[in-house]
This record gives structure tokens, C-alpha cells and sequence, in this order.
């Protein structure tokens, strides 16, 4: 069965990649491409929505889509804990609508944030450090709120981590209690690392894009679970096996 797809933020470097492999996939056909000028009625018709834009943006391109009965692939930054729990609520509404939200496509980038997700129970000092593009118009990037919040859910029976001086602008932002320093260069696409520290050594789990085409092979996944999707689902590990983790 093809599956009609509409995407929004399609002109964007990202989207550019989504249509690209939507045009180039047997099971796919792009049923619109939408800019920041075309109106979201232009999805209408399709079978899904993806949802690559603003963090600004999205949650109207999300509400549109729900509106009209139809799942939604998303790819924007932005999305918090806080937001997708709104977003929960409202699809109580919509029990046959899907969202599926992916912070990062990535494959390596998902093993790097598990991976983060397990260490984080045996440090108590931890920060992460994201560099994106200079173009890049949020910070903390989505991945690394995402990071945090894992690793938050995975420290919750031990509490807050150890970050002093948290008063001082420099230390970064906290999300769930971890600093999250951000940098927007020239010359990177996208690199992460969570560092943690410990009596007498240091741990680095670190993830570096070298090349958009890291992202296909997560696109392809999440576009073809987002077709049979229900309620909201987050992160390309919950669509993938990590050998048992939740």
C-alpha cells in the first residue's frame, strides 16, 4: 500500500532529506511539499504529515494534523517533557490519531543517549555539552533536553544531580537538574557530549554527525511507524531494540 505523505518545512535541509527519501521509497509518494508561505489545508488528503518546521511552528502543524485525523512524524526541536504531556491530553480526544516524535533520526546518536541513560545512576556529576550549525535557532538542542530528561527519569530515586553555581549564567541551562551547554559554530552539524565525573576519573559518551545521511535510515523507520501509530510515542529508541531497555 503507498502511503501519501505531506511535509512541512519541506524547502529546510531536513526536509529537503525527508522528501528526498520519500520520493525515493516503493511504499511512499509525496503528496505535498508545504513552506512557510502555503497553507496547511495543502495537507489535506494526505495519509500522514511530517512535521520538520519551527519550534515555533510545530505545535500548529501537530494541532492542524490531529484536527484533521491524521498521524504526524515530527522532527522539530522543542518538544519538552512539559509540551508533549499537553500533547498527551489532547489526543485523549483522538484515540485513532498517532504522533510520533523524534528528537534526533540518528541511529548513533539513540545508542549514545541510551547508553548516557545507563550511566547516569552511578555519577552524581554530570553536564552535557551540544554543538549544532550556526543557523540553528533553539538551544538546548532537542536531543540533549531529551538526554537530560532520560537521565533524570533514570536518577529519580536518587535525586538532583551534583551542579554547583547554578546562579551563574555560564553554567548552562538545567534541565532536569543536569547543565546543558550550548555552542552554534561554523563548521559543525551536530555533536554531543554527556560528561560525567567521578572520584578520580571522567566518562564521556559522545555522538558526532559527520553527514545528514546519518539521519535516512531513522526517517525511513519512524515514517513507517508513524503509519500505524496511536497516541504519542518519543525517540527513535522506543521504535528499535535495545536489548530489553524501556
Amino acid at each position: 500500500m503507498i502511503t501519501k505523505v505531506a511535509v512541512a518545512g519541506a524547502s529546510g535541509s531536513l526536509g529537503t532529506l525527508v522528501t528526498q527519501l520519500i520520493e525515493g521509497a516503493d511504499d511512499f509518494e509525496l503528496f505535498a511539499r508545504l513552506g512557510s508561505r502555503d497553507p496547511l489545508t495543502d495537507a489535506v488528503g494526505a495519509d500522514l504529515v511530517v512535521d520538520v518546521t519551527l519550534p515555533g511552528v510545530s505545535p500548529g502543524v501537530v494541532d492542524f494534523a490531529i484536527g484533521q485525523g491524521l498521524n504526524v512524524l515530527v522532527g522539530t526541536s522543542g518538544w519538552t517533557g512539559e509540551r508533549i504531556a499537553g500533547l498527551t491530553g489532547r489526543l485523549q480526544a483522538h484515540p485513532e490519531v498517532g504522533v510520533v516524535i523524534i528528537p534526533n533520526f540518528s541511529l548513533g546518536s539513540v545508542l549514545a543517549t541510551s547508553f548516557a541513560t545507563m550511566a547516569a545512576r552511578f555519577f552524581d556529576s554530570i553536564e552535557i555539552v551540544e554543538a549544532h550549525r550556526s543557523s540553528k535557532v533553539d538551544s538546548p538542542s532537542g536531543t540533549a533536553v531529551r538526554t537530560a530528561e532520560l537521565m533524570g527519569l533514570a536518577r529519580a530515586e536518587l535525586g538532583a544531580v551534583l551542579a554547583p553555581h547554578t546562579d551563574q549564567r555560564a553554567r548552562g541551562q538545567q534541565v532536569s537538574s543536569i547543565p546543558i551547554h550550548s555552542l552554534r559554530l561554523q563548521g559543525v552539524l551536530a555533536k554531543q557530549d554527556v560528561i560525567f565525573g567521578g572520584v578520580g576519573e571522567l566518562v564521556t559518551i559522545s555522538h558526532e554527525t559527520l553527514d545528514a545521511s546519518s539521519y535516512a535510515a531513522g526517517i525511513l523507520l519512524a515514517l513507517r511507524a508513524t503509519r500505524d501509530a496511536r497516541g504519542v510515542t518519543v525517540g527513535l529508541d522506543k521504535l528499535i531494540d535495545l536489548g530489553g531497555s524501556s
